[in-house]
């Protein structure tokens, strides 16, 4: 879950014998990915979460349902081949037309050879995989919401070190906000009270990576 590639977040949700186990739920904040490679945020996901399964020796789940297709499909099969793990089933769920419920269509890839599969709307075994998706989506999207809150409500400037409250206070009223600070230079930057050379450099660094 993300909005325009911000607070890119993912999540895992545990189902046993057709109800969900919330206890064994995992929230993971993707890092250094470009903004929005949904491809990129779902390998990170899947090599965070079986790779720990792994080192801590525990149980390994019979099926595993990729919310995506073939192309999402790919890459938690690359994770999975990389780190070892051959017994687990890898299916995708892709969209049906218009994004309908009772629509998807379900992937799987054998000895390289793609399958899908399409139920009916109201097979019982399609109903319990939208239901694993949908609250899928509901919690990747609750963590999301509350990690972007939270990044907005936090100035950049917080995370350099070196520039403290009182500093950050007179950097904004210097120049009369965070975008006016992300445009001047290195020379405007020094002029402010307690702002050295090295900290104006490595302020200017900072906000505009």
């Amino acid at each position: 879950s993300h909005t325009m590639g911000e607070a890119t977040t993912a999540s895992c949700v545990v189902f046993e014998k057709g109800l969900p186990k919330v206890s064994k739920y995992r929230q993971f904040n993707i890092k250094d990915i470009t903004p929005g490679d949904d491809y990129a945020a779902m390998n990170q996901a899947v090599f965070r979460r079986y790779s720990r399964l792994l080192k801590e020796d525990k149980p390994l789940p019979d099926v595993v349902f990729i919310d995506g297709g073939l192309g999402q499909l790919n890459q938690a099969i690359m994770v999975m081949d990389s780190i070892g793990i051959e017994s687990i089933q890898l299916v995708g769920v892709a969209k049906g037309e218009g994004r309908k419920a009772g629509l998807e269509t379900l992937i799987t890839v054998k000895e390289g050879k793609t399958q899908k599969i399409n139920l009916p709307p109201h097979d019982q075994a399609l109903m319990l995989v939208n239901h694993i998706r949908d609250e899928s989506h509901r919690f990747a999207i609750k963590h999301h919401r509350k990690k972007r809150a939270k990044k907005r409500q936090t100035s950049p400037l917080e995370s350099i070190k070196g520039v403290g409250k009182l500093r950050r206070i007179a950097l904004l009223n210097y120049f009369g906000g965070l975008q006016e600070i992300q445009k001047a230079s290195c020379d405007e930057i020094v002029k402010v009270d307690g702002i050295s050379k090295a900290l104006a450099d490595k302020i200017v660094e900072k906000l505009r990576r």
